[in-house]
């Protein structure tokens, strides 16, 4: 059959040519699903030197429930997209409570845990349990539009998608196709100038008969992303100064932060920073002077972060729970997000001086 044929041309040229990856040297479920939920939204390079610190500091499922949400977030630090850490820490006191420290082979009770969609449950039980299920990225949706001349990716289409890569996974080592059909993706099915010349299934690709295979997925416009003006204070009392931590359910939940917000319409930097700091800590600031604006983007929108230098003046900072007074010389023992970090790095390179 042709399917069987496309099948083993893609595992032969896998076996060749795939990346020599720390994830791809064990079956061990916990590390594999560590991994998965690292690379979601992350590109491979970034990824390894996180998952070999992770994997050295947490070796075990059980490592991970029993440490503190502050010690998880602070090595997930620099990674982004917090949340898949705080859902990933949530998953393992489950496995641990509920099913003996035993992660589930069965696809509905590894998707019911907090982060584990579709993809990420497929990845887990067909490398790591050899469960003949499919994981579908975007690298196997555009292997898989081309292959069979699919345009549009609606719902109807991509159910086709899933149909095909099931038949074509075969049942002796489905972990390995799945991970082959996304390798062909990454490194030969390209987005933009994909390398058809090379790839094993070219032979029988409707998109590069077309010979216009780029064009297949239709690509999607983008929405262009709204960008803010925020605001924040370094409160200085002495030596030290103010940080408070982002609720869990938040976006980057967990971290910890200067106070501040966004600026709003018609709204001076100082007067929006005047605000933020009464409603979040009910203090009037003596502002003292402007330190730096730094850029950050994020997935939905970008920012442009202001800081300034403050102290306490007539009033006193009513704090937040949980809230915190370091010195610059204790900021490596919490998490921050990353737009942070690049005032630290600027004041390091400066200086702190009030």
């Amino acid at each position: 059959m042709q399917t069987n044929r496309i099948t083993k041309k893609i595992l032969n040229w896998y076996s060749q040519n795939k990346r020599q990856l720390p994830f791809r040297c064990t079956k061990d479920p916990y590390k594999i699903w560590i991994s998965e939920i690292m690379l979601q939204q992350t590109q491979v390079s970034t990824v390894i030197p996180f998952y070999e610190k992770w994997i050295n500091k947490f070796p075990t499922l059980q490592s991970v429930a029993k440490s503190k949400s502050d010690i998880l977030l602070k090595s997930w630090e620099g990674l982004g997209y917090y949340r898949r850490c705080d859902n990933f820490h949530k998953a393992c006191k489950i496995i641990v409570e509920n099913h003996n420290g035993v992660i589930p082979s069965d696809y509905d009770t590894l998707k019911s845990l907090p982060g584990v969609g579709d993809y990420t449950a497929g990845a887990v039980l067909s490398i790591a349990f050899g469960k003949g299920i499919s994981a579908i990225d975007g690298n196997v949706t555009r292997v898989i539009s081309r292959l069979y001349g699919i345009k549009n990716l609606t719902i109807f289409n991509k159910l086709k998608i899933k149909n095909y890569v099931l038949s074509l996974i075969p049942p002796s080592n489905p972990g390995d196709f799945n991970q082959s059909l996304m390798e062909l993706g990454a490194l030969i099915c390209s987005p933009r100038n994909p390398t058809c010349r090379t790839c094993p299934i070219s032979f029988n690709c409707k998109a590069f008969h077309s010979t216009y295979p780029d064009q297949y997925p239709k690509k999607v416009k983008k929405k262009s992303i709204p960008h803010y003006n925020v605001v924040i204070a370094i409160i200085w009392r002495k030596n030290k100064f103010y940080i408070q931590k982002r609720n869990i359910e938040s976006m980057l939940g967990g971290l910890w932060e200067f106070p501040g917000g966004k600026v709003k319409k018609n709204e001076s930097l100082k007067e929006a920073l005047k605000r933020e700091l009464k409603e979040e800590v009910n203090f009037t600031p003596k502002i003292k002077k402007k330190i730096i604006s730094v850029n950050h983007s994020y997935s939905h929108f970008s920012i442009t972060m202001h800081c300034y230098y403050c102290i306490e003046f007539e009033s006193k900072i009513i704090p937040k729970d949980p809230s915190k007074w370091i010195s610059n010389n204790e900021i490596d023992k919490y998490s921050f997000p990353k737009a942070n970090h690049k005032i630290f790095n600027f004041l390091n390179e400066n200086s702190w001086d009030l």
